[in-house]
C-alpha cells in the first residue's frame, strides 16, 4: 500500500508540482491549500505531513492535539526552531525526497522486528531472510540495504542509498552499490537477471510492493 502524505502548501504552483512528483514516486498525496483544509483532511494511516504554510508550527501543534502522530517536515523561509524537521526554500525535489527517506528510516520498525519482503520474512537483527524453510544469510551491508529500502516508500535514488549505507558523498564514483545489489539478487531472486523483488527503477532501487 502506498505511503500516505498530507501536503499543506499555500503556493498553488508548487503544491501541484509536488503532488505530481510525489505521486510519481509512489506516494498517495492528500493536498491542502491552507490550515483549515489541512485540519479537515483524514489523518488515518498518514506516513508523513509536509507543511508549507505561514503558520506552520501553530498548525502542527493543532494537528498533534487532534492526534497526528506521523513525522512532519516543514517547508520554511529562513530557519526553524531547534528540534523542528525543516527544509529551507527554495529546494530541489531530490532534497525533499532525501529528507522523506531519512525521516522514514528514522521512524522505521524496531531493529529486531520481522517484516515481509516478497516471499521472505526479514529478520534484520539476525541478518536473515526465511521462506518455506529456506534460510538466506545476509552480510551487514546487504541487511542495511534491505532495511533502508523497506523503510522507504518508492524508489530510493542511488546516491541516497550510497550515503545512507556507506556514508559516501553523492559525488563519489563507485560500483560498490551495484556489486552488492548483484550479489543480493543472486541470493534472493529466482532469476537475478529478471528481478521480481529488488527492482531497478529511475536511477535507483526499490522493493516490490
Amino acid at each position: 500500500m502506498p505511503t500516505r502524505i498530507l501536503l499543506a502548501e499555500s503556493d498553488d504552483v508548487l503544491r501541484a508540482s509536488l503532488v505530481e512528483q510525489l505521486e510519481r514516486e509512489g506516494y498517495d498525496v492528500t493536498a491542502a491549500k491552507d490550515g483549515a483544509a489541512a485540519q479537515a483532511c483524514p489523518r488515518e494511516q498518514l506516513g508523513f505531513a509536509i507543511i508549507g504554510l505561514g503558520d506552520a508550527e501553530q498548525l502542527v501543534g493543532a494537528l498533534r492535539d487532534q492526534g497526528l502522530s506521523c513525522p512532519v517536515l516543514l517547508l520554511i523561509e529562513g530557519e526553524a526552531a531547534p528540534g523542528i524537521e525543516s527544509l529551507t526554500r527554495p529546494f530541489r525535489f531530490s532534497a525533499l525526497l532525501a529528507r522523506l527517506h531519512a525521516l522514514n528510516n528514522h521512524h522505521a520498525p524496531a531493529e529486531d522486528a520481522a517484516v515481509r519482503i516478497g516471499p521472505y520474512t526479514f529478520h534484520p537483527s539476525a541478518k536473515l531472510l526465511q521462506a518455506d524453510g529456506r534460510k538466506v544469510r545476509l552480510t551487514e551491508k546487504e541487511t542495511n540495504i534491505l532495511k533502508f529500502l523497506h523503510a522507504s516508500a518508492g524508489t530510493v535514488p542511488r546516491d541516497i542509498l550510497l550515503h545512507e549505507v556507506w556514508g559516501y558523498s553523492p559525488a563519489v564514483a563507485t560500483h560498490t552499490l551495484e556489486t552488492h545489489i548483484y550479489r543480493l539478487r543472486k541470493k534472493i531472486e529466482q532469476d537475478p537477471a529478471r528481478a521480481q523483488i529488488l527492482l531497478t527503477e529511475g536511477g535507483g532501487y526499490r522493493l516490490c510492493a
